[in-house]
């Protein structure tokens, strides 16, 4: 028996591989189908099952697709509606894997077809939870984002307070919890670095999991200090419940290899979005007018799921050299299938042809730091980052709302803008700019290099006393 756990960092998101005697299963897989085919193929095993803990919001999964190159079947929990063809299991049903079982838990309360799935050796021993977005390592799934549903949020935190008290708690304390998401995912409210714990160590960590716990203090604690989940969110959710483009189609459309001249001339469309994927330091030294910031090496996909409202946005892109088709599958697995196409030669083969680069201005934390009259910085951190701690005289202007706040902004001012650690900041910069605020500048490493230096800093605020 083998299981492994599949971390994708920019959706802070686990899927899971298992398989024994040749047999296998995948676990709330991603929209492509190619890493699923390599483990299958390196273990030499035929794919029986498809487990979808929930539809799941934060990305659009892979389960059509997969099905159809193996012959899988897609599983789901109790009360699921698809546009394809699936399992609607019952709760406690068993699936036998080689010489092992999962046995399906339904744990309601995130969306009401959520499943975990406890996973059974072949000696009868119940060693692993796959929690979905029950219970997450110092958390559990928040009880917003079910779509078109007529139950509130906290009837749905009520739903969840009894699956984990009579579904997942009295399991095992040594069995091994495997969520579906890990810090940085917005499917939570505190989720922990940690990718997997035990149960028993869960039960003492875990806000939400206290023993002393009425269903009521459960609800309120669950339910407060939500914030609006992204826009992307409930589109994702949508998605997984039809069936979409294949992703080969998605990747055949979107690698279509563009001179400079054939890029500029798109870029010029009003109905079609240029983005720069490239490194930080990349972007700052010089970037095509217009275009958006949105770095490979950052929370890529759940930024561009943000803020860019449209799904069905013509997009054409600029990555790091070999890294194009990297670009448009971290757009579909959040629903983004309308890339058409990248910049052949990257920024060389830009100026190569004469066309134009801008820059936005960046300077160090210590450089700010020794500024005489330093007015109109912008932090764009999240406002419980901003209230638990600031720059003194800075504005809160979060970067999710930013596109909606530009009318805050003068064409004839200059701007110093700030995040925790530079990323988020040369997104904001860069619609800045393209919206005439042309007058920015970055804090290269952000509030952290900023604590570094002498300025001045208000006192620090636990989030959790925020919520």
């Amino acid at each position: 028996m083998k299981v492994e756990q599949l971390f994708t960092g920019c959706l802070a998101e686990m899927a899971y591989f298992i398989v024994d005697k040749g047999e296998a299963a995948i676990i709330d897989p991603l929209r492509e189908t190619k890493p699923y085919l390599d483990l299958l193929k390196k273990h030499r095993a035929k794919l029986k099952y498809i487990f979808l803990t929930h539809f799941h919001a934060d990305f659009v999964s892979g389960q059509v697709d997969l099905a159809k190159a193996t012959g899988a079947t897609i599983v789901f929990g109790p009360s699921a509606k698809a546009e394809y063809k699936i399992h609607v299991a019952k709760d406690g049903e068993i699936f036998k894997l080689g010489d092992i079982k999962l046995k399906l838990l339904h744990t309601p309360g995130h969306t009401m077809e959520s499943i975990s799935l406890v996973l059974i050796d072949k000696k009868g021993k119940e060693k692993y939870l796959f929690s979905g977005d029950a219970l997450f390592i110092g958390d559990v799934g928040r009880p917003d984002l079910a779509v078109k549903s007529d139950l509130t949020q906290a009837d749905l935190a009520g739903h969840l307070f009894e699956s984990l008290r009579k579904k997942i708690m009295p399991l095992p304390d040594d069995i091994i919890v495997y969520p579906n998401h890990g810090a940085g995912s917005a499917c939570g409210k505190n989720m922990s670095k940690e990718t997997w714990d035990t149960l028993g160590h869960q039960k003492e960590v875990n806000y939400a999991l206290r023993a002393d716990m009425t269903k009521e203090e459960f609800i309120e604690e669950v339910t407060t200090g939500l914030k609006t989940p992204p826009q992307y969110f409930p589109k994702n959710a949508g998605m997984n419940k039809s069936v979409n483009k294949s992703i080969d189609e998605v990747l055949e459309h979107g690698l279509h290899a563009l001179s400079a001249r054939e890029f500029k001339t798109l870029a010029e469309e009003k109905d079609i979005m240029v983005i720069d994927a490239r490194s930080k330091r990349s972007f700052t030294n010089g970037f095509i007018p217009g275009s958006w910031y949105f770095g490979l090496d950052g929370s890529f996909a759940s930024w561009i799921g943000t803020l860019i409202e449209d799904l069905n946005q013509k997009i054409i892109f600029i990555a790091p050299r070999g890294r194009e088709e990297e670009v448009v599958t971290r757009l579909a697995r959040v629903g983004y299938d309308n890339a058409i196409g990248f910049l052949k030669g990257g920024i060389r083969s830009w100026k190569a042809a004469g066309f134009k680069t801008v820059k936005i201005g960046s300077i160090s934390a210590a450089e700010f730091a020794e500024k005489k009259g330093k007015k109109n910085l912008v932090d764009v951190r999240r406002e419980s980052e901003f209230l638990s701690e600031h720059v003194i005289g800075a504005e809160n202007v979060p970067l999710e709302v930013l596109p909606k706040e530009i009318a805050k902004f003068s064409p004839t001012k200059s701007y110093t803008l700030h995040c925790a650690s530079g990323y988020r900041s040369l997104i904001a910069a860069s619609i800045l700019y393209d919206n005439g605020i042309k007058k920015v500048t970055d804090i290269r490493g952000g509030f952290k290099a900023l604590k570094r230096t002498d300025v001045k800093v208000s006192d620090y605020v636990c989030p959790t006393t925020l919520l």
